[in-house]
């Protein structure tokens, strides 16, 4: 049995700490907890496992348990830790990416994403994408240029095309609103 765990709905550090206290107050040892995964010191017994999974549940996470829906948590991860979480400049090429990290074919895991999440590997980047830009905005601390170059956006045309295209509106009528629908990065 492996001693490694996948958890869906972990995409911030706030869900780190969350998970490691759910850990903690289990008293289920650990050696290293990320986005999405943890690896234990032994594996889970049934009654621990499932005493695991409803504490998880009642904190908004939950175990996966089939491969294929740990390859669609781990590559939605990479894309929310890239996105969100490093403060590197975003200049990545999202298949070769993706398929070294996860040692798999990009085509067999984009055709994966789609057919269980009902958009593709592209979209879901660039909602995340356009998520991030949201919070940007909101933030008010870079300028609409300043944003297009931290994420890798050719021009800030592109990036106004690319954010009208998924919210209806400019990220000038954006900051301008009331409304500030940003989405919670788990919902994306």
């Amino acid at each position: 049995m492996s001693n490694t765990i996948h958890i869906k709905n972990m995409v911030c550090p706030r869900c780190i700490k969350a998970v490691s206290s759910i850990l903690q107050k289990s008293d289920i040892p650990y050696t290293s907890i990320k986005l999405g995964e943890v690896e234990l010191i032994s594996a889970l017994d049934l009654t621990k496992k499932l005493s695991l999974s409803k504490e998880l549940q009642d904190a908004g996470f939950s175990l996966i348990n089939d491969r294929k829906s740990q390859l669609i948590e781990q590559m939605k991860s990479f894309v929310v830790q890239k996105i969100h979480h490093s403060d590197q400049e975003l200049d990545i090429k999202w298949p070769d990416f993706i398929s070294d990290r996860l040692n798999l074919d990009y085509k067999y895991l984009s055709s994966l994403f789609s057919s269980v999440e009902s958009i593709t590997f592209e979209q879901y980047v660039i909602n995340q994408k356009i998520e991030r830009v949201k919070e940007l905005i909101v933030y008010d601390e870079l300028t609409l240029s300043e944003i297009a170059f931290q994420l890798h956006y050719s021009s800030v045309a592109y990036l106004s095309n690319q954010f009208k295209k998924v919210t209806g509106m400019t990220p000038t009528q954006f900051k301008k609103s009331v409304d500030k629908n940003r989405k919670f990065l788990d919902a994306i």
